[in-house]
């Protein structure tokens, strides 16, 4: 016989000792992410009359919105700091009654009829699951770059930047990252040189303009790190030529001295711990179109953690809206089919 003690915390919804697990009450839709894609999609499956919860790591709500100096391509809003619009994202949802807890699933699985997302503190029950859990920096695996992790090598310039004022840096990568990371540090640092490994930029025209603009700002073009330099503190790095020498310039590995690197060099997505539960391409990304639906019903994917061409925050807001919508027409579907099976 399956005894269930039910028992009431003070501030807290209602819990239940459940199989030995502290479970919460059941939901509708668990989000995992507080990114532009899970906060969107919070706000729409409030708005549809979802009972929701959204999932958050870390302390603060906006994924890798939070690691941008300066947001100037989402609509209607010209200039924001990427803190700025993580907030008012936050406050938007928690203003239409988004419950936002801290954890992180370890395990989901299907029991019962309901996803069952494990976490730390509690397990949750829901119906349906969006997974918006982003993506983090790839690294750019050569020696001495985990070992001086913090001391001259950063992934984020944003939130390092300053600790570099009148200092040499390095920027690795071609993309919009990279540049932005680039025109940022150029802002405060004394010298910065852009390390890409091909002949022209991926970045977008309008930050390439920007950049070749800035006089303190030196393109290392074919070049690749092979080192990072240091040993409780960056001082160098060891690049190579990487195309063959045409206007008879010294080839081969050289060092440069630099006092931080800053790698942006693409990411990778947050998967951990949600291995197996809808198909992923070979890059560890889940498989799911415009609709957000992976091969796993009721499993929906939403942001950089899925399979899609570009990977920005009006992009990933979009997805929150459209795996929402396929949410709730899911558990629309699924109610109708459990009212019938009782009837």
């Amino acid at each position: 016989m399956l005894v269930c003690i039910v028992y009431w915390k003070k501030d807290v919804s209602m819990y239940q000792i459940w199989k030995g697990e502290i479970m919460s009450k059941k939901y509708d839709l668990v989000i995992l992410g507080a990114g532009p894609a899970g906060i969107t999609a919070g706000i729409y499956g409030v708005r549809a009359g979802l009972e929701t919860v959204l999932l958050e790591k870390n302390y603060v709500s906006g994924g890798q919105v939070l690691n941008t100096y300066e947001v100037d391509n989402y609509p209607g809003i010209s200039h924001i700091s990427g803190i700025e619009l993580g907030e008012a994202f936050e406050n938007h949802a928690k203003s239409l009654g988004l419950c936002i807890e801290q954890g992180e699933a370890g395990k989901i699985h299907r029991e019962d009829g309901f996803f069952r997302i494990v976490t730390e503190e509690k397990t949750y029950l829901s119906t349906t699951v969006i997974i918006a859990a982003g993506a983090h920096p790839r690294l750019l695996g050569v020696p001495k770059e985990q070992e001086l992790a913090g001391m001259g090598v950063s992934y984020c310039a944003a939130c390092d930047g300053a600790f570099f004022k009148d200092k040499v840096t390095a920027v690795v990568g071609g993309g919009d990252a990279a540049v932005e990371d680039a025109i940022f540090l150029s802002r405060v640092c004394r010298k910065v040189y852009l390390i890409h490994r091909r002949d022209q930029l991926r970045a977008a025209r309008i930050l390439q303009d920007r950049l070749m603009e800035l006089t303190n700002v030196e393109i290392l073009w074919d070049s690749q790190v092979d080192e990072i330099l240091g040993e409780d503190h960056v001082t160098g790095v060891k690049i190579r030529h990487t195309q063959p020498d045409v206007d008879n310039k010294e080839e081969g590995s050289r060092e440069l001295l630099v006092d931080g690197i800053f790698i942006a060099i693409g990411v990778v997505p947050n998967n951990q711990g949600l291995e197996g539960i809808a198909s992923t391409d070979e890059n560890g990304y889940f498989v799911a179109g415009e609709d957000c639906r992976t091969d796993t019903p009721g499993i929906f994917a939403a942001g950089d953690i899925r399979t899609k061409p570009l990977r920005q925050i009006v992009t990933a807001a979009a997805d929150g809206a459209n795996a929402a919508a396929s949410a709730l027409e899911y558990v629309e579907i699924y109610e109708n089919v459990k009212v019938c099976k009782t009837m």
